[in-house]
C-alpha cells in the first residue's frame, strides 16, 4: 500500500521535548543531596540524564525516519529477542539485582533495564497480531485463549524479577488495545476478573506486597516501615500547598523521601511547585493522550492505529500510575513518570516510541469535517 506522506505531529514532538527539560530541570533539583552524598557531586544524576536525553533523542529522530510498516514485518524477531533479554536477568555476571530485584542486565559497564523494551516490543508484536486477526479477536479461542496465553508467559518472566508495577503497565494497555480491536465485553469481563484474583494471589503470596496494600488502606497507621515512602511523599505534596515551597527549597528530599528522583519525582514536583502547577505536569500528559488519540484515529490501517494507541496507553497510563501512587490513590508502585523521573533505559527507549508515533502520524489520513 502507498502511503501519502504529509507532517508529523510537531505539537506532539515539542510537547515531548519541553517535559524532557522540564525533568532535567526537576531532577536537578530532586536529586542534589543524594548525589552529592553518594558521588561527592551535586550534579551526578543529571549530567547522567543529559546523556540519555542526547541518546534519546537521537533514538526518537531514528524511530520517526524509518516507517512504521518495518515493524510489522519484525515485530515477532523483536519480541522474541526482548523475551531472551528479560530472562538474561538471571545470568550470572551480566544480570544485576538492587534492592532485591532482579531487573537489570550490565552491557558495557552501563545498566539496562529490559522490561523497559518489552513494553514497546509487545505492543509492536501486539498491533500486528491483532491486524492479522482480524474480526477473530471476537473469538474465544482464536483470539481471546491466545491473548491470555501471551500475557501469562510475559506476567511470568516479569514477576519473576519480581516487577508488579510494569506488569500492570502492560497488562492495562494490552487491554485498551484488545478492546479497541473489537473483542467482546464478556472476554474482556472474564479478563478482569481474572486479574483481580491473580492480583489478590499476588499481594497475598508475598509479605511485602501485603504491606504495601495494607499500607495504602490505612498509610497513617504506622510511620515507619512499610509506610514511610508513602508518608514521606504525602509531606512533600502536602507542603507544597497551591503554589509550592520554591524550587530548589524542597525539604523531603534531605533524605526523608526515597528515591525522590525517580519513582518519587512528582511529590517533589508538588512540593516544590505546588499543586497549580504540578497540575499542570499532569494536564500534559492528558494532552499528551488527546494528540496520541488523534493519530490512532487518523492512522492509515489498523496495524498503525493498534501501535500508536498502544504507545499512546503506555505512556499516560504509566504516568497516571505514578502520580496517583504519590497521591496515595493506588498502592505504591516502583515505576518512572514518563520524561520527567531520572533513568535512561527508560527515557531512551520511550522517546524512540515517541518517534514511531510521530512516523504514523505524517501518514494520517486527512480528517473529516
Amino acid at each position: 500500500m502507498r502511503l501519502h506522506s504529509g507532517k508529523p505531529d510537531y505539537i506532539l514532538a515539542l510537547m515531548v521535548f519541553l517535559m524532557c527539560l522540564f525533568g532535567l530541570v526537576m531532577i536537578s533539583s530532586a536529586s542534589i543531596v543524594t548525589s552529592q552524598e553518594r558521588f561527592g557531586n551535586n550534579f551526578y544524576y543529571v549530567t547522567h540524564q543529559v546523556l540519555s536525553l542526547v541518546i534519546g533523542l537521537i533514538a526518537m529522530v531514528v524511530g520517526y525516519l524509518m516507517d512504521y510498516r518495518i515493524w510489522k514485518k519484525i515485530s515477532l524477531t523483536l519480541f522474541l529477542a526482548s523475551l531472551v533479554l528479560l530472562l538474561a536477568v538471571f545470568m550470572p555476571v551480566i544480570g544485576q539485582s538492587f534492592g532485591g530485584a532482579q531487573r537489570w542486565i550490565s552491557i558495557g559497564g552501563q545498566l539496562f533495564q529490559p522490561s523497559e523494551l518489552v513494553k514497546l516490543t509487545f505492543i509492536i508484536y501486539f498491533a500486528s497480531w491483532l491486524e492479522k486477526k482480524g474480526e477473530g479477536v471476537r473469538d474465544f479461542s482464536a483470539g481471546f485463549l491466545p491473548f491470555i496465553v501471551l500475557i501469562i508467559i510475559l506476567g511470568f518472566l516479569i514477576m519473576s524479577q519480581p516487577d508488579l508495577g510494569t506488569l500492570s503497565v502492560i497488562a492495562m494497555t494490552a487491554v485498551v488495545i484488545f478492546f479497541l480491536a473489537g473483542a467482546r465485553y464478556t472476554h474482556l469481563g472474564i479478563a478482569t476478573v481474572g486479574a483481580l484474583i491473580l492480583f489478590g494471589v499476588l499481594v497475598k503470596t508475598a509479605p511485602y506486597r501485603m504491606q504495601r496494600f495494607l499500607v495504602f488502606l490505612n498509610p497513617g497507621e504506622q510511620i515507619q516501615g512499610a509506610a514511610y515512602h508513602i508518608n514521606q511523599a504525602l509531606i512533600a505534596v502536602g507542603s507544597g500547598g497551591l503554589w509550592g515551597l520554591g524550587f530548589g527549597q524542597s525539604k523531603q528530599k534531605y533524605l526523608y523521601l526515597p528515591q525522590p528522583h525517580i519513582d518519587s519525582v512528582f511529590a517533589i514536583i508538588a512540593e516544590e511547585l505546588g499543586f497549580i502547577r504540578a497540575g499542570v505536569v499532569v494536564l500534559a500528559f492528558v494532552f499528551l493522550g488527546y494528540r496520541g488519540y488523534k493519530i490512532a484515529k487518523n492512522a492509515p490501517d489498523n496495524f498503525a492505529r493498534y501501535l500508536s494507541i498502544g504507545i499512546t496507553a503506555w505512556i499516560v497510563l504509566q504516568a497516571f500510575i505514578n502520580i496517583s501512587a504519590m497521591l496515595n490513590a493506588v498502592p505504591l508502585t516502583g515505576i518512572p513518570l514518563p520524561f520527567i523521573s531520572y533513568g535512561g533505559s527508560s527515557l531512551i527507549i520511550t522517546l524512540f516510541a515517541v518517534g514511531i508515533l510521530l512516523n504514523i502520524s505524517k501518514y494520517s489520513r486527512p480528517e473529516e469535517a
